[in-house]
């Protein structure tokens, strides 16, 4: 993607959907709801890289059980707004699971597909537990059954970019959600 200025940077945001304090409100109610679940049980916090980074390091901060930290990577956006199909484990995890109560941290569950397989190939190595906390849920999208435990927020049919998502690398680093455009 080539920018001419910060100004042509910045004109492909069409609007803010979910505000930097919005967000901060939920991912300190998430931490609640995770520390009530564990009640002291020491978690396995696991994000998909690239897109979950941000959130998972803030949801870290909120909670106050016990918790380590690993990270998968996976595919199925190719600098693209449409699911290509194809979900491809680019980085597993370093921890074996099975001593695990191990939470998901999503950013975004679009169709399903990718979060189905990653989370088929965690039961088959039969964590003590295992939930997904998403930040984002776009239930139109979705092409397989798929419910997070816990979503922070259900957004229509968009393309977003922003804490953490991103359109062809750029955007992660903003600090709220917002619709992008051409």
């Amino acid at each position: 993607m080539d920018f001419s200025s910060t100004q042509d940077y910045m004109s492909r945001i069409k609007r803010t959907i979910i505000s930097a304090d919005e967000i901060k409100n939920r991912i300190n109610d998430a931490g609640k709801f995770i520390d009530s679940i564990y009640d002291g049980r020491p978690v396995l916090l696991v994000s998909i890289l690239k897109g979950s980074f941000i959130f998972l390091a803030d949801l870290a901060r909120t909670v106050s059980v016990p918790c380590e930290i690993d990270f998968m990577a996976a595919k199925s956006y190719y600098e693209s707004t449409d699911s290509s199909g194809v979900v491809q484990i680019t980085m597993d995890l370093r921890h074996d699971v099975s001593g695990y109560h191990v939470i998901m941290v999503e950013d975004i569950i679009d169709t399903g597909r990718t979060l189905t397989d990653v989370l088929n190939l965690l039961k088959a190595r039969k964590p003590l537990s295992l939930h997904v906390v998403t930040l984002l849920d776009k239930p139109e999208r979705r092409i397989v059954p798929l419910k997070a435990d816990l979503s922070l927020f259900t957004i229509p049919d968009l393309f977003v970019i922003g804490y953490g998502l991103d359109y062809g690398e750029y955007y992660r680093n903003l600090p709220y959600i917002a619709e992008f455009g051409d």
